[in-house]
């Protein structure tokens, strides 16, 4: 028997995998030797579920934790076991079931249905023979099938009775013709006057009860609604021509069933019109350390770093966009690579850049001088080249109004602190002039900019520091190393840490955020098999591990997450990848709940096009049609969304060549109101709330709240309450009936209006005539 098995919702070309290891299965007293023809392949020392259709005498094997299901045939003569094809699945096998035959589509030929459980899907695979005509039905496939009226009670059964289905009452099989297939309705226990009242028997050990337990399930069945004694055709007469599912109104069973999802769950992610986009994008520094974003955006401009010597960066306008001219443009000549660079959220024009390489030689350097601040003039003998803990400084650009017009050589400050080349730098997220930087030295170091000094140092850690990150009320900081820890601080109390906790297994890079308004830390990272995990940490319980671990993909690059705190929606992506990840964080199970990831599809992203092979100038191949991956991927803040459109989120898409915006919307059916649900009062992030010597001295702010509602919008939530719609059309409009004069009246009103007021003068009437003369 030739079989296909299609998983239904996949699409994907199956595949032969054999297991290694040998193990004889024994049926019907037959053992079936390895490598015969025909006989079973051997399965692996595990769980193995079995799956059998008396009818059609076809066997399913699956083995938990594998991919694979193989079908049998099973015969009482040698050979016992014959293979007639296997499956290969996207997920391991949790559980096994077959669908009664009563619910197989016979006129697709379809002779199995299994359902699969996955650790996060039910998959159904359905085996079907293939047959040139799908029109008629086929006996030899479909031999009658046992009913579902049972043969005896249970009282019966402990008697002694052994009566068969098949037999009982002279009825015999069930035919899975669709013409004489008996009707069966599903109908739900909700509804009233539909059988028997089921009588509830209280479990003590859950506390639930049946009657909990068949309103749970959503459907009885259709034995429980007839008599012990009545037949199949009693059922049918009684039942009537239903549709098969009588469904309820209650969602209790599938919310219980699927279990909770996110209002974001249908999330659209788009890249947005190329008029908007920066291209010719030339010489981008794409090798920038794993503990840094790439590059770094904020409402009006975009720092990008270069490749060129000299650690320059380019400044680009937001407001300007379009394709660069080829020549060169102005930069920042930073003097020594980029290791880190951020935007002052409260001056959008200072911009804070860590370096790790020695400056640019032969240029002089001149800064204004402030107080406590060192200074270290740049060498001139020194040939430029890259080493640890020669140039561990922290420099302030300021940018001037309009943007760049002229490459600047003068930073407005540098700060020195550190002996090893920098990590990461973050600014305060409540108090101004704050910065934050860590080091290869093992430090972090505080620095009050406003009086150009270093005012805390942070102890405690034994390696390299990959994130680190200021609660959302700026009091604590949480940082993520490579000695597997994770590390709790109060700066202005002790230099030590408050907490740790075990963090990722894998030491190939980590980075943090906080989360649910700051009493959980996400942090992404690697397990000892180089998965890409997430893990989520009670902030005030680090000590005991992870709340929950989420595992992803297997991918090279760390998953650099934004944790949009308004939606509570994290957005996960990695320098190279191609694809967003996106999940709602809740403080409760599940905790993670999943959305729809982006991924760029559009064709004209596509690079390389035709490609020849040198040898032979006539043989040509295509270049797939994948999206190139993004170099980075930083986003916006909230308040450059277009709330009318329903976009809760904007993104910037670093490529080879290109800088191209990404807005996520949520589907609304009402874009005229204002979503108030998905856009709360958010934070007025651009405002500080304190100075950073006021918070030194032990005081704290919170920042105020603002709404995103445009004038002009009434939100969802005040809208007009819409009548329901009559669905049928009431009958009295079908029984008046019209007069021959009310039907002519009519006619002539909808001519009139259809041809306008006769009474109007022509065009031809105002037009201006010749004299009589002027004809000769």
């Amino acid at each position: 028997m030739a079989l296909s098995c299609p998983t239904l919702p996949q699409d994907g070309v199956w595949g032969v995998h054999q297991w290694e290891n040998n193990i004889q299965p024994h049926i019907h007293g037959c053992a079936v030797p390895m490598g015969a023809p025909g006989s079973a392949p051997p399965f692996p020392c595990r769980v193995t579920i079995p799956l059998y259709d008396a009818d059609t005498g076809l066997l399913v094997l699956a083995g938990k934790g594998e991919n694979l299901l193989y079908c049998f045939e099973v015969a009482p003569t040698q050979p016992a076991l014959t293979q007639v094809t296997q499956c290969r699945t996207e997920g391991s096998t949790r559980g096994l079931a077959a669908v009664p035959r009563l619910a197989l589509d016979v006129m697709a030929c379809e002779v199995l249905h299994v359902l699969q459980l996955t650790d996060t899907a039910l998959v159904p695979i359905s085996y079907l023979v293939p047959r040139k005509s799908v029109q008629e039905f086929h006996e030899d496939l479909f031999p009658d099938c046992t009913g579902m009226l049972p043969a005896t009670d249970a009282q019966g059964w402990w008697a002694g009775d052994s009566q068969q289905v098949s037999v009982i009452q002279g009825v015999g099989r069930v035919s899975l013709h669709p013409a004489r297939r008996p009707t069966e309705t599903f109908t739900s226990p909700i509804i009233a006057g539909t059988g028997p009242t089921n009588t509830s028997h209280t479990d003590t050990d859950t506390g639930h009860t049946d009657a909990d337990q068949s309103e749970a399930s959503g459907y009885s069945s259709p034995s429980s609604l007839a008599s012990p004694g009545s037949t199949a055709t009693s059922l049918s007469a009684s039942t009537g021509p239903s549709s098969g599912f009588a469904s309820s109104p209650s969602q209790k069973s599938l919310q219980s069933i699927l279990g909770p999802s996110s209002h974001f769950r249908h999330t659209q992610g788009r890249v947005l019109h190329r008029d908007q986009h920066l291209t010719n994008l030339r010489g981008l520094s794409l090798t920038t350390p794993g503990e840094c974003d790439g590059f770094c955006a904020n409402q009006q401009r975009v720092a990008l770093p270069l490749l060129s010597a000299g650690g320059q960066i380019a400044v680009l306008e937001l407001s300007k966009p379009g394709r660069l001219p080829d020549v060169a443009v102005p930069t920042i000549q930073n003097g020594a690579a980029v290791a880190d660079l951020t935007w002052d959220p409260f001056d959008p024009r200072r911009l804070a850049v860590g370096t790790c390489v020695p400056a640019l030689p032969g240029r002089a350097q001149r800064v204004p001088q402030l107080q406590g601040l060192q200074i270290t003039p740049l060498t001139t003998a020194r040939p430029f080249w890259c080493t640890a803990g020669e140039d561990a400084r922290i420099r302030l650009w300021r940018i001037p109004e309009g943007g760049l017009r002229e490459t600047l050589q003068e930073p407005e400050a540098i700060l020195r602190g550190h002996t090893e080349k920098i990590y990461s730098i973050r600014f305060h997220p409540v108090a101004s002039d704050l910065l934050v930087s860590s080091s290869y030295d093992m430090t972090v170091r505080i620095w009050e900019l406003s009086a150009g000094r270093e005012v805390l140092c942070l102890q405690g850690h034994t390696d390299q520091i990959f994130s680190m990150a200021w609660s959302p009320d700026g009091k604590q900081l949480a940082t993520v190393s490579k000695d597997g820890r994770i590390r709790l601080y109060e700066p202005r109390r002790s230099s030590q840490p408050q907490q740790e906790g075990p963090g990722p297994e894998g030491g190939r890079g980590a980075r943090l955020v906080w989360v649910c308004g700051g009493d959980y830390l996400l942090v992404s990272g690697f397990d000892s098999r180089s998965e890409r995990r997430i893990l989520l940490y009670r902030a005030q319980a680090l000590p005991e591990g992870p709340l929950s671990v989420l595992g992803l993909d297997v991918a090279p690059s760390t998953l650099l997450p934004f944790y949009d705190e308004d939606t509570s929606v994290v957005f996960l992506t990695g320098k190279g990848d191609t694809r967003v990840f996106l999940y709602e964080v809740t403080p409760e199970p599940p905790y993670f709940l999943e959305c729809n990831s982006f991924t760029s599809n559009e064709p004209h992203k596509v690079k390389g096009g035709i490609c020849c092979l040198s040898l032979t100038p006539y043989l040509c191949c295509q270049a797939p049609l994948t999206p190139p991956p993004h170099q980075g991927f930083v986003f916006l803040p909230k308040t450059v969304c277009e709330v009318r459109e329903v976009e809760f989120a904007r993104a910037l898409r670093l490529g080879q060549s290109t800088l191209e915006p990404v807005a996520f919307h949520v589907p609304r059916v009402k874009k005229e109101y204002f979503q108030d649900d998905l856009y709360p009062p958010t934070r007025v992030w651009w405002e500080p709330a304190l100075a950073a010597g006021a918070w030194l001295g032990g005081q704290d702010g919170q920042q105020r709240r603002a709404s995103l509602r445009p004038a002009d919008m009434v939100p969802v939530s005040e809208a007009p309450k819409e009548a329901p719609a009559r669905k049928f059309v009431p009958a009295s409009v079908y029984l008046e009936e019209k007069t021959d004069e009310q039907k002519k009246e009519e006619l002539l009103s909808a001519m009139v209006a259809r041809l306008g007021n006769r009474d109007d003068p022509l065009p031809q009437d105002s037009f201006e005539g010749v004299d009589e003369d002027e004809w000769d």
